[in-house]
C-alpha cells in the first residue's frame, strides 16, 4: 500500500491518501471529521485500498490550515482533491463517503462540484447547522460550510443545555439519547428553517447510498435519511437510490478499518459502547452491521451507476 499527505498551503486540502500497490481506476473520498478524530480519515482510506480502491481522506478541522472545530469550512477545498485524483493519478470515477457530519460536506462537495459516480451517507443529517467553536457549545452565528466565502444555509441547534456525557429519554427516540441528539431534534422540527436550508442531493446526479440506525444516539439519523429518501421520490430523481435502516442500529456505522490491521482500535470497543449506548446494548448485532455495511458500500462504489450486472 501507498501512502500520501496534503497540506493546506501546499495542496489546498489537508488529507491522507492510501493507494493499492497495483494501482485503481477508481477512488473515494472520506470525509469523516477533524484531523485528530477518535476514528482517522486514513484508517477508511486503507479499507478502501483493502478492496483495490483509493481511498483519500480529506479532514474538514483541526489542521494548519484548517478552522480549529467545525467552523465555516470551505467546502470549495474539495475541488483541489477532485483535481489531483483526476490529473495526478488518472481517476475518472470518483465516490464520496461521508459519515456523521461528514454527510453534510459529501452531499455539497458533490451538489457543487459534480462529476461524482456515487455518493455515500452513513449516518447523516439532512441540513448543515450553525457551527461552534472548540467548546462545542458557543455558537458562531455562522454556518458550518461556506461556498466561495459564503455561508451555506444552515439551521441552529440549541447546545446550551447538553450536558457532556449525559443520557436521557425522550418521547421520540426508541432509545436513550444524548442532549445533543435532543437539540438536533428540535432544530429538525424548524419547518421554515429546514426548509430553507435543506441539502439536496437531488441535484448531485450520483447514485446515492443511504445508511442508518434506527437508535442512533447521536441524532436521528433515520429521520434525516427517510427525509432525504422523500425527497429524492419527490423530485423523481433518476439514479439509483438504496436506503438501509438497522434495527437497533447506533450513529457507529457504515466502513470500519480493517480488523487485522487495527487490533489496538477494537479492543477498545467496550470502551466504545460506554461512549454510544446504543452500541453498548447491541454490540453484538452492530458488528454484524459493520461486515455488512462494509459489502454493501464497498459493491456500491465498484458498480457503475450504468451498468447495472456488476453488483
Amino acid at each position: 500500500m501507498k501512502y500520501e499527505n496534503f497540506k493546506m498551503k501546499e495542496n489546498g486540502f489537508v488529507g491522507h491518501l492510501a493507494q493499492p500497490d497495483n494501482g485503481s481506476d477508481r477512488a473515494v473520498i472520506i470525509v469523516m471529521g477533524g484531523e485528530q478524530s477518535l476514528l482517522p480519515g486514513i484508517k477508511f482510506a486503507e479499507r478502501f485500498a483493502d478492496y483495490g480502491i483509493i481511498g483519500l481522506s480529506v479532514s474538514l478541522f483541526g489542521a494548519e490550515g484548517l478552522p480549529d472545530s467545525p467552523d465555516h469550512i470551505p467546502v470549495d477545498m474539495f475541488i483541489s482533491a477532485v483535481r489531483y485524483l483526476k490529473e495526478n493519478k488518472g481517476i475518472q470515477h470518483i465516490s464520496i463517503y461521508g459519515q456523521s457530519m461528514g454527510s453534510i460536506f459529501a452531499v455539497l462537495a458533490a451538489q457543487y462540484i459534480g462529476g461524482f459516480d456515487n455518493l455515500i451517507m452513513v449516518s447523516p443529517t439532512h441540513v448543515p447547522f450553525e457551527s461552534t467553536l472548540k467548546d462545542k457549545k458557543t455558537m458562531t452565528g455562522r454556518s458550518v460550510a461556506s461556498w466561495q466565502g459564503q455561508d451555506i444555509p444552515y439551521v441552529t441547534a440549541d447546545f446550551s443545555k447538553v450536558k457532556a456525557g449525559k443520557y436521557q429519554s425522550h418521547p421520540d427516540a426508541k432509545c436513550r439519547v444524548t442532549g445533543m441528539w435532543v437539540a438536533y431534534h428540535d432544530a429538525y422540527m424548524d419547518t421554515v428553517k429546514v426548509n430553507a436550508a435543506k441539502l439536496t442531493p437531488e441535484k448531485t446526479a450520483a447514485r446515492i447510498l443511504l445508511i442508518a440506525g434506527d437508535e442512533d444516539e447521536a441524532w436521528p439519523a433515520e429521520y434525516s435519511v427517510r427525509e432525504i429518501e422523500k425527497d429524492l421520490k419527490a423530485s423523481g430523481y433518476s439514479k439509483d437510490v438504496k436506503v438501509i435502516i438497522y434495527p437497533h442500529g447506533s450513529h457507529l456505522n457504515g466502513l470500519m478499518p480493517n480488523r487485522e490491521r487495527e487490533k489496538k482500535l477494537y479492543r477498545m470497543i467496550p470502551l466504545i459502547g460506554l461512549m454510544y449506548k446504543t452500541f453498548g446494548k447491541y454490540r453484538k448485532e452492530n458488528l454484524r452491521y459493520f461486515e455488512q455495511s462494509e459489502k454493501e458500500i464497498i459493491n456500491w462504489v465498484r458498480r457503475n451507476y450504468d451498468d447495472r450486472s456488476k453488483v
